[in-house]
């Protein structure tokens, strides 16, 4: 028998269901997850929601009001932890959770909420974890086909329509905290172009650098302003394109928290990035943006933010799914010419083109 369910409904549904969430690892993930939160905080108005994450995610728990309170998994990626999770899962069952739902497919996940007694434990099969969920759900990733949709799906029924409608991740951010991180850092008040090259998952992920800085030539030329973001990974591929402007833009990279980054991303006029965390954090602000797809699957992970443009090559061989180019060439994002890009940005901003301008 592929599924295992109960009939299990959260203790009185429109108040007292508490609701214990293990969520993503990822930065991109766990905004795509505030779509879950959303929804159940829809469905069920009265619900506390808490959620069992990394510490790196909590500067994005505290921002979605649907939130109640983030939970340490001091566990980091790969690491097994056994003893660890059984001593968070011992912990949390004063907690008294009505349902907890387990977005990772992996058993360690699964077993915190077990542990802590949860009565519904609602997940997808995977890893052998019968006995740990008690509301297994197949899989059916043709029907499914965005990551989003999944993390929505858990909060329903079994039997609910699929593909679930979903809300757009919001972020919320304080003005004023805003207008210290760019105080903290003297950055100028004029609103920037964020420019975001760096991306996990490997090259086949990156759009290259020198086509990063034909845009931000592009940007400078207008008058405008750049600013750089990534963490410290991504600090020499920001400096070359730093360097193919003389030097003319703001290299963030390495020097923000990511509360700072939110903070900072909420400032621009505009994002381009390669399909990163921090195009997901940039949607869920709702920034004008266009995000780059090579290896990725825009149809799997796009950008959800209705001010997106998803600019990418519509080649045989992609999206391959592969951290580097299995032919050696990664054509899907060397061959994406920059000025799809600008053509892109001028379209989302009504701007006039450079020639327009040169002319007035």
């Amino acid at each position: 028998m592929l599924q295992h369910s109960i009939d299990i409904k959260p203790s009185n549904r429109t108040d007292k269901c508490r609701i214990l969430i293990v969520g993503p690892a990822w930065v991109g993930d766990m905004v795509m997850a505030q779509s879950l939160f959303i929804s159940l905080k829809q469905r069920y108005p009265g619900s506390c929601i808490d959620v069992l994450a990394p510490e790196w995610t909590f500067p994005l728990l505290r921002r979605m009001p649907e939130v109640n309170e983030p939970l340490l998994m001091p566990v980091g990626h790969g690491r097994f932890g056994f003893m660890v999770r059984c001593r968070i899962g011992l912990a949390l069952r004063n907690r008294h959770y009505d349902w907890s739902i387990v977005i990772p497919s992996t058993w360690k996940s699964a077993l915190p909420p077990f542990l802590a007694g949860c009565t519904r434990r609602t997940g997808y099969i995977g890893e052998q974890r019968f006995g740990l969920l008690n509301d297994m759900r197949p899989l059916d990733k043709s029907v499914l086909s965005r990551v989003v949709e999944r993390y929505v799906a858990l909060g329903r029924e079994a039997d609910a329509l699929v593909p679930p409608p979903f809300p757009q991740p919001s972020l919320s951010v304080n003005p004023l905290a805003a207008e210290q991180a760019r105080a903290k850092l003297a950055l100028p008040e004029q609103a920037p172009l964020a420019l975001c090259p760096g991306a996990e998952g490997g090259p086949a992920k990156r759009w290259p650098v020198a086509h990063f800085a034909v845009v931000a030539k592009w940007w400078l030329e207008r008058g405008g302003v750049v600013w750089l973001f990534g963490s410290s990974k991504d600090f020499v591929s920001a400096d070359a394109i730093n360097a193919a402007t003389d030097y003319r833009c703001h290299n963030l990279c390495g020097k923000t928290t990511l509360d700072d980054a939110v903070d900072l991303l909420s400032l621009a006029a505009a994002v381009v990035s390669n399909d990163s965390g921090l195009m997901h954090v940039s949607a869920a602000l709702n920034k004008p943006q266009v995000a780059l797809y090579g290896s990725s699957n825009p149809g799997c992970t796009p950008p959800l933010n209705a001010s997106a443009r998803i600019v990418r090559l519509d080649l045989a061989c992609s999206p391959c799914e592969k951290s580097e180019c299995p032919l050696g060439g990664t054509e899907c994002l060397n061959d994406l010419e920059p000025q799809k890009v600008i053509n892109a940005l001028e379209q989302l901003l009504a701007l006039p083109k450079v020639e327009e301008i040169s002319t007035v």
